[in-house]
């Protein structure tokens, strides 16, 4: 039996389309091709009404005129995709079953490596966080510029800080060779998003495990006077187990 030719589709960093074995991407060159196509990629679990897609095109044009300027892009499209383009007034991506969208392998990933880490299985955690982490960490749709992309970029972004959380938490688990990566992971938590206490909690434990008890409760420290002079509040209980476990192991 034949393999199915591969279908694969990345839209985070460098843009690729290739569709049954065919590249394709040179021929869905520009902006608003490329704005379109990733639209339809992206909610291709749902038809998509013209007036939406002329409203993420163009945002300030009359839909008349939008209309009209929608029809050769379409039609563009059309001679690309063929009939995995289906509809008139409401349009829908048709993708073989084993297609591979980087956006959706990403959102599995992460699914699979939260579950993994909420049920104590660390190794079954590493893996699917790393491949979350790294296509996360790509922009999203380089070059287009939209309310739409920019939400998604936002959604995406979040998503590369628990691909991050994960490859920490899994890391204090795996031996001693994979605490390196899980105290980067741990930095950068904490550079991306600086009011997450758990990436202050990681990296302390990340440290702890290392035996630099000092510099953890450094660590602490940090985040405590953040939140003093910014928020006027306290680190929260989690935190604060880790710093008192840290002190008693300080001073013993």
């Amino acid at each position: 039996m034949l393999e199915p030719l591969r279908t694969r589709i990345q839209l985070s960093g460098r843009f690729v389309v290739e569709l049954e074995g065919r590249r394709a991407e040179k021929l869905l060159s520009g902006r608003q091709n490329r704005l379109l196509f990733g639209y339809l990629v992206a909610e291709r679990d749902r038809p998509v009404r013209r007036e939406v897609v002329m409203e993420l095109l163009w945002p300030d044009r009359a839909p008349a005129s939008a209309d009209a300027s929608l029809r050769p892009l379409l039609s563009r499209l059309r001679q690309v995709l063929g009939d995995r383009l289906v509809g008139r007034s409401e349009l829908r991506l048709i993708l073989p079953a084993q297609a591979r969208i980087d956006i959706e392998v990403a959102a599995r990933c992460l699914h699979d490596a939260e579950s993994a880490v909420l049920l104590g299985r660390w190794k079954e955690a590493w893996l699917p966080a790393q491949i979350g982490w790294s296509i996360t960490s790509r922009e999203f749709l380089v070059g287009c510029e939209s309310e739409w992309v920019n939400e998604r970029r936002n959604r995406l972004q979040e998503d590369h800080l628990h691909a991050l959380q994960c490859i920490a938490a899994a890391g204090l688990h795996l031996g001693e060779s994979a605490l390196p990566e899980s105290e980067r992971a741990a930095r950068s938590l904490i550079e991306l998003s600086p009011y997450r206490e758990s990436g202050y909690r990681l990296l302390m434990e990340a440290l702890e495990a290392r035996g630099e008890v000092a510099e953890a409760l450094l660590i602490h420290d940090r985040l405590r006077r953040l939140l003093r002079d910014q928020l006027g509040v306290t680190p929260g209980e989690e935190i604060q187990k880790v710093f008192e476990r840290l002190l008693n192991r300080g001073r013993g």
